[in-house]
C-alpha cells in the first residue's frame, strides 16, 4: 500500500483523463508480491481538497483497505479555516444525502478579520464519510470552509486560493503486520500566511 499527498485541483477518479486514479501507475513503484495491481485509491477527497489519501498496491490490501474503511477503524483527522466566530468545540450531526452523518470539530485558534468577522484553524473528525460532509456540517452551523465557492455564503467567498481543507492524518492498524499506522501530512504553507503559529 501507500499513501500519497493529493494536491488541490485534481479529482481522484473519474471519467476526467487527469485523475489521481489515472496517474498513481506512472508515479508509484508496484508491489513485488504475487497480486500486485494497478494502484488504486481506496477513498476519496474532493476536487478542492489537498492532503492524505491511502492508495492500494495489490488485490488483498485493497480489499482490506476497503473493509478497515466499511468497519470505521481508519480515523481521520483534516484541518480547516472557517469563516465566523464560532464555539471552541462541537459536534455536528446533521444529515447528508439523506443519510446519517456526523462530524466533531475543535477550534485551534482564532483571528480578527474584516470581512469574516473572524477566521479559525479548526481540527475536524469525521465519524461518518459521506460526499462534502465536513464542507456541508460547517456550513450548516454558520460558519463555512473558507474558500468554498459551493457551500460558502454569497459575497463571502474567497477567489483564487482555493479551499482551506486539508486531510491532515490517517490512523489505522496494518492489516497485514498489524503494527499501529500513523500518518501525518503538514499543512500547506497558505495556511501560515493568516496563522504564524504554524511557521
Amino acid at each position: 500500500m501507500a499513501v500519497i499527498n493529493k494536491p488541490a485541483g485534481i479529482l481522484v477518479s473519474g471519467n476526467s483523463f487527469k485523475t489521481i486514479d489515472n496517474a498513481l501507475e506512472q508515479n508509484i513503484t508496484k508491489s513485488n508480491l504475487p497480486d500486485a495491481t494497478r494502484p488504486r485509491p481506496v477513498h476519496r477527497l474532493d476536487y478542492p481538497t489537498t492532503g492524505l489519501l491511502l492508495v492500494g498496491k495489490t488485490s488483498a490490501s485493497i480489499l482490506a483497505l476497503n473493509k478497515l474503511f466499511q468497519n470505521k477503524e481508519i480515523k481521520k483527522a483534516y484541518f480547516a479555516i472557517t469563516t465566523g466566530s464560532m464555539p471552541k468545540e462541537g459536534k455536528i450531526e446533521t444529515n447528508v444525502d439523506d443519510k446519517k452523518a456526523s462530524s466533531t470539530y475543535t477550534v485551534l485558534e482564532s483571528v480578527p478579520s474584516k470581512k469574516y468577522d473572524c477566521l479559525n484553524l479548526v481540527k475536524l473528525f469525521p465519524k461518518t464519510g459521506r460526499k462534502h460532509q465536513l464542507r456541508i456540517h460547517l456550513a450548516t452551523i454558520g460558519n463555512p470552509i473558507l474558500g468554498d465557492a459551493e457551500y460558502g455564503i454569497e459575497g463571502l467567498i474567497v477567489k483564487g486560493k482555493g479551499l482551506y481543507l486539508h486531510a491532515y492524518s490517517l490512523s489505522f492498524i496494518h492489516p497485514f503486520t498489524n503494527e499501529k499506522m500513523n500518518v501525518m501530512k503538514d499543512l500547506p504553507t497558505k495556511y501560515s500566511k493568516i496563522f504564524s503559529s504554524l511557521l
